[in-house]
């Protein structure tokens, strides 16, 4: 296909995802079911397109004064793919495949609209409703930290200790062009081109073998940050698919005892598989049955319990960016629930003197600095730790990564703009005795 092509298809896509109120994955598999001709690099580019789009839904469109699917597209290649407007219109020819010409219009708002003078939440890309929160936590600095929030995320990595060494891995995956994370002693990242292909990480032997998973920086140093220790038990509370459990593994160095439990045993499906690939021998995962609770044994006894806690995902939007689009208050207030519920479990399971690491990844007040608050004035018995003396977990780098991240009395803030990682949130809560 040519870029002219793909330019039409993406036209074409977004005005599927409006019109049929539809996920932009799912409109983008389909796509490909129903026009096998096209390549993987077509679609890649493609999928590129829509996805760009609306990570820069709002900003395109105020830059077209026009809302509709093809104007969105034309916009978002001047805001972020920065194409001048002769070069979007020689995309636009009106041949075969290609989109109709520019209208005097379209050639216009191109060349003289700017987003001088758009409301922060155009600017930035966010809903509005949510910009009161991104005062609280991001003031004057706002549209930048959202602005960053709307660029496309490298692929991370994260070595499995337990089974290989960092420089080992990065020698062998050197095709692939990976290079050392700037903050995470495990982590390697790969950078993507608008156009690029996921790499196939998945078919290269280091990820066969257990050597590497695929994982966020920010969830990397989310899961440091907890500072499992050899010898402790430990408790996944939210473990899901299990990418921080395979963490907190290799941090134990396969010493003590791990628990890996989810509300939703669904969640814990791939979990089994990826431990055995991991070599992780000292994992016992407490999957739901029924109204029964499955950690009922369980009583005051756990060093760390690590609640990676259900949130609204804001600060993931780099990889999600239809998700924010979709996001309604009322979901914010059953996150908020949830968070509080399990922040409450949690503490009844904690030992005289253990902790309590609590992330989310989201860039709200609500769900970070709020919950905290909240909990530590129903559980006096627990203290907020210093984000400094959280940080000390990185070593070397502990004093940059602070001045980095947006810190509060509650915990720690990571991202886009300030770590280059996802949007992430840690505080740990001590309680007191020993």
């Amino acid at each position: 296909m040519t870029p002219a092509a793909r330019l039409s298809a993406a036209i074409d896509l977004i005005a599927t995802i409006d019109g049929q109120r539809i996920p932009a994955a799912k409109a983008l598999k389909e796509w490909g079911t129903a026009h096998r001709y096209a390549g993987s690099g077509d679609r890649a580019a493609i999928a590129g397109l829509v996805w760009d789009v609306l990570r820069r839904r709002a900003s395109s469109a105020f830059i077209m004064d026009d809302d509709s699917a093809r104007s969105r597209v034309l916009g978002m290649l001047k805001v972020e793919r920065a194409m001048t407007p002769d070069a979007i219109a020689a995309l636009c020819d009106g041949g075969r495949f290609s989109p109709q010409p520019l209208s005097d219009v379209e050639h216009a708002a191109l060349s003289g609209r700017t987003l001088d003078g758009a409301p922060p939440h155009v600017a930035g890309d966010y809903p509005e409703w949510l910009d009161g929160a991104f005062i609280e936590m991001f003031g004057d600095d706002r549209v930048a930290e959202a602005t960053a929030m709307a660029s496309r995320a490298p692929l991370d990595l994260r070595v499995n200790t337990l089974r290989a060494k960092r420089e080992k891995v990065l020698a062998s995956l050197a095709h692939l062009g990976a290079s050392e994370t700037p903050w995470s002693p495990l982590g390697l990242r790969i950078e993507l081109g608008a156009d690029a292909r996921n790499p196939g990480v998945q078919a290269e032997q280091d990820f066969i073998k257990g050597a590497v998973e695929v994982q966020d920086e920010g969830s990397q140093l989310a899961t440091l940050l907890s500072a499992a220790k050899p010898g402790e038990q430990v408790i996944d509370l939210c473990a899901g698919a299990g990418g921080k459990t395979l963490a907190l593994a290799a941090m134990m160095q396969g010493k003590g005892r791990l628990i890996a439990t989810d509300s939703d045993k669904r969640q814990l499906a791939p979990i089994h598989e990826r431990l055995s690939r991991a070599g992780v021998h000292n994992c016992d995962i407490r999957a739901p049955k029924g109204p029964a609770d499955p950690l009922a044994d369980i009583h005051a006894s756990a060093d760390l319990v690590l609640v990676d806690a259900p949130c609204t995902g804001t600060g993931t939007w780099r990889r999600n960016p239809d998700a924010k689009w979709r996001m309604r208050p009322g979901a914010l207030e059953i996150r908020l629930k949830d968070q509080a519920e399990v922040l409450a479990r949690a503490a009844t399971l904690v030992k005289p003197g253990g902790r309590i690491a609590y992330v989310t990844c989201s860039v709200l007040p609500a769900e970070n600095g709020g919950q905290v608050k909240a909990f530590v004035a129903g559980h006096p018995e627990f203290a907020v730790t210093p984000p400094a003396e959280v940080a000390a977990a990185l070593w070397d780098k502990a004093e940059d990564f602070l001045a980095a991240t947006r810190t509060t009395p509650e915990g720690l803030l990571m991202t886009p703009l300030r770590t280059g990682t996802d949007g992430f949130f840690v505080s740990v809560l001590r309680k007191s005795g020993a």
